[in-house]
């Protein structure tokens, strides 16, 4: 059978069924001691969907996943694609408020909870009204080996199947939809032109080491299910597991910049031997080019490729291919890259009409993989979907004229830090609680570490004394830790122009000042 034949499946039902015949003994997912093969894989996720059905779960219904990186998840996930039912999987990081408002915002019926997190998961369903059935993984999975596979409908290939929540500006997540077109789209398209990083072989191996939650952790599954390679999943990250992993024979990875200056970093770097690792993505927060140059130092028979995308968009959207990676740095190593094949990219103004190529305005994207929207919240979806399918991502960036797009900042206040989005809206609103707190702005500063860190600017109530570690243990007792303040200044009063809005450039300039303020 010709090896493009798989090239133009669309869906994980399609995948799993033609891997499953192709490659039966071909490990799909390693995760410690469980390795499961793809024939295993097809069979286990037809026996999920047996469960899923004896729990009530049809089309359209959520199933909810609350646990760090599992084999056990991402087969979840493929038997939710197949039957077309929808998996959120729940930040493992994410303070019991959170997690109740994703749990209520989903619906969900079913929640699979990893040991650790079982007792969260069922204190949050006890307040939820209908109370969702929560149950530990390995029980559920106990239940599922007992299971006959049943006979199912897959879905249309734009039926919702994933949903990931995003941080929103007010201060609630949104849950953005996706669905088997949106995941595998753009993958013809770069099969079509030979991109070579986007071709595998059967021995080649996705490590997973980034968190589900977000799509740079379960992207990767989709790439390696369409491919019939093998994932190998690390529960979380760790510098020292990553390195082991591409010694065991990782060819494929993802990695925000502060996971990447940790990795490079690690004693063990340097007796490292990295020439198993063919391509290493990077993306999600800003890169300095200096740790970049670092990077290709260490990894030389590695190619690297910078992505730019969003949860909206299933990740990348543009790329920034090896060639374009020096030893000596260049000024393309700042850009994200050019659009992926398959995808249309223009930097447009405030009346939402391109500008000429070197002018900064807002990156608009076309592509397939676009979100249909945001559930439940048409307005939000509106505002970042045009009726001409445009998504427009709030970040600001310029165009060259051989299309490489620069973004340069963020139209919205959104922090990435370590690869994580935060919204000082949500940080303020879990602050502004606290008795000695006038006022609070919350602003990224620049990190070595985490590429940005959050910082609050504090006024105090008159005649208050406010101590910044009692502020930051406040407010993690209502957010994620990641989410919190790392530093807290206290000022006179806040910077406001003439109709009272606060500066928050003002107050973000100094800690920029001299850098180049990229995000990749």
């Amino acid at each position: 059978m010709a090896s493009e034949e798989h090239y133009g499946l669309t869906t994980f039902d399609e995948f799993l069924t033609y891997w499953g015949e192709q490659r039966p003994d071909g490990i799909a997912l390693e995760d410690g001691e469980r390795v499961t093969t793809y024939a295993e894989a097809e069979r286990l996720t037809r026996q999920l969907i047996a469960y899923f059905h004896a729990n009530n779960i049809g089309k359209g219904d959520m199933v909810a996943w609350l646990g760090r990186n599992s084999d056990r998840y991402f087969l979840m996930l493929y038997a939710a694609a197949r039957m077309g039912a929808v998996i959120a999987p729940i930040g493992w990081r994410l303070a019991p408020p959170e997690i109740a408002y994703i749990l209520s915002d989903t619906g969900a019926k079913l929640v699979v909870a990893e040991d650790a997190f079982l007792a969260s998961a069922e204190e949050v369903a006890a307040t939820l009204d209908p109370r969702p059935r929560v149950v530990r993984d390995d029980i559920a999975f106990a239940e599922v080996a007992n299971m006959e596979p049943v006979d199912y409908a897959p879905p249309h290939e734009n039926d919702p199947v994933l949903q990931l929540y995003t941080s929103g500006t007010t201060g609630n997540p949104k849950g953005a939809q996706l669905s088997n077109r949106n995941l595998f789209a753009l993958r013809k398209p770069s099969l079509d032109e030979q991109v070579p990083w986007q071709i595998y072989g059967p021995d080649d191996c996705m490590l997973a080491v980034m968190p589900c939650a977000h799509i740079g952790g379960t992207g990767v599954a989709a790439i390696a299910a369409a491919n019939g390679v093998r994932i190998l999943v690390m529960p979380e990250f760790t510098p020292g597991g990553v390195l082991d992993a591409i010694v065991k024979g990782a060819t494929h990875m993802f990695l925000v910049p502060a996971a990447l200056q940790m990795v490079i970093q690690h004693p063990q770097a340097s007796g490292t031997d990295f020439s198993n690792l063919r391509y290493l993505m990077y993306g999600a927060a800003p890169m300095p080019l200096e740790l970049l140059k670092e990077a290709v130092r260490t990894m030389p028979q590695t190619g690297f490729l910078q992505v730019y995308g969003m949860t909206e968009t299933c990740g990348t959207v543009t790329m920034l291919p090896p060639e374009d990676h020096v030893l000596e740095g260049n000024e393309r190593m700042r850009s994200a890259g050019k659009a992926v094949p398959g995808v249309t990219i223009e930097v447009r103004g405030a009346d939402n009409a391109e500008v000429p190529r070197g002018e900064i305005g807002e990156v608009c994207i076309h592509s397939p993989s676009n979100t249909a929207g945001y559930w439940n919240l048409p307005e939000a979806t509106a505002s970042t979907i045009d009726p001409d399918g445009w998504l427009h991502t709030g970040d600001a960036g310029i165009m060259d004229q051989d299309g490489y797009v620069y973004i340069q900042d963020r139209i919205k206040d959104m922090i990435i830090s370590g690869g994580e989005n935060v919204y000082p809206a949500e940080v303020e609103n879990a602050i502004f609680g606290h008795p000695a707190v006038a006022e609070v702005a919350v602003i990224g500063i620049p990190s070595e570490r985490w590429g940005e860190e959050v910082k609050a600017c504090v006024v105090c109530k008159p005649g208050a004394e406010l101590n910044a570690g009692d502020l930051i243990a406040y407010t993690r007792e209502r957010i994620a830790p990641f989410k919190c303040p790392k530093s807290v200044d206290i000022i006179p009063e806040m910077p406001r122009n003439a109709s009272g809005k606060i500066l928050r450039r003002q107050l973000r300039d100094p800690y920029w000042e001299g850098r180049d303020r990229q995000v990749s």
